[in-house]
């Protein structure tokens, strides 16, 4: 497998979830083995899982004092298309949330197109399962011919519940995670704004919840909408391994510090 980069850049521009600041991504080709990297205040980070400095709410990524948060849904597009190296400037304190999926990562990768390099990859093959747990929930990888997810979320909620979604990370399998947003219930996002948080969360980029339920006025993009969201995070944390994976990725109620844990513990076996 050749690596790849964009054939050409591209710019998005939006607001941050968590700051509710404007924030603006351009997204450069880059050379061969050089990963995917972001540029914040001209300090580089690399979008690898040692850049992992916080994983509450979102995942974000550190170099010294420079900081980016929500680059998940970013990272799973690139990943799941294919992009293995790229330049990543961002422009605000957080990469935009845009409407809560992947859907306008995908489509700018897609028109910005890919472009082959001399380089290979560099594959990551799980060969014996490998778990981690948390209180019920836990995640693990298990060998596999290609990268795969099997997620499951169970929320005592009424229009949510227990949920599922697995297949392939790959072409149409993956759009059909890509357009899922990011949710949260109603007590949560009132609890948050009243602490200053989610400043930029509104129902144009978040799926909120309530007993009757979604407030959204055009209601969800599918019932499972929920868990299919949980699985493009968790490509989108894969993808700090920095390589092609193959192997499952199995995971039941879990969110980004128990994907960390359990990348990390891949990460010491290979």
């Amino acid at each position: 497998m050749r690596q790849h980069t964009l054939a050409r850049s591209f710019l998005v521009r939006g607001i941050g979830l968590h700051t509710g600041a404007p924030a603006a991504v351009r997204v450069d080709p880059a050379p061969p083995d050089s990963g995917r990297v972001f540029v914040v205040g001209g300090v580089e980070i690399p979008a690898l899982l040692d850049a992992v400095v916080d994983t509450r709410l979102a995942t974000t990524l550190g170099s010294g004092l420079a900081r980016i948060t929500m680059v998940e849904h970013l990272l799973a597009a690139m990943h799941a298309a294919g992009a293995d190296n790229a330049r990543i400037t961002v422009e605000g304190p957080e990469v935009p949330v845009l409407d809560g999926s992947a859907r306008i990562w995908v489509a700018a990768i897609r028109n910005a197109g890919l472009r082959p390099q001399a380089a290979v990859c560099r594959p990551l093959t799980i060969t014996r399962p490998l778990r981690v747990e948390h209180g019920d929930a836990w995640a693990e990888l298990l060998p596999a011919d290609g990268f795969e997810v099997d997620v499951t979320v169970d929320f005592p909620h009424p229009h949510i519940g227990r949920q599922s979604w697995s297949g392939p990370v790959t072409g149409e399998h993956f759009h059909q995670l890509a357009g899922a947003r990011t949710f949260g219930f109603r007590a949560d996002a009132e609890r948050l704004w009243a602490s200053g948080l989610a400043r930029g969360a509104s129902l144009d980029n978040t799926v909120v919840y309530d007993l009757d339920g979604v407030l959204n006025p055009g209601g969800l993009r599918g019932h499972d909408e929920a868990v299919r969201h949980k699985a493009l995070d968790a490509v989108g944390d894969a993808a700090l391994l920095g390589a092609r994976i193959f192997g499952r990725l199995r995971a039941y109620k879990a969110g980004h510090a128990l994907h960390r844990r359990l990348f990390e513990a891949v990460r010491a076996e290979a």
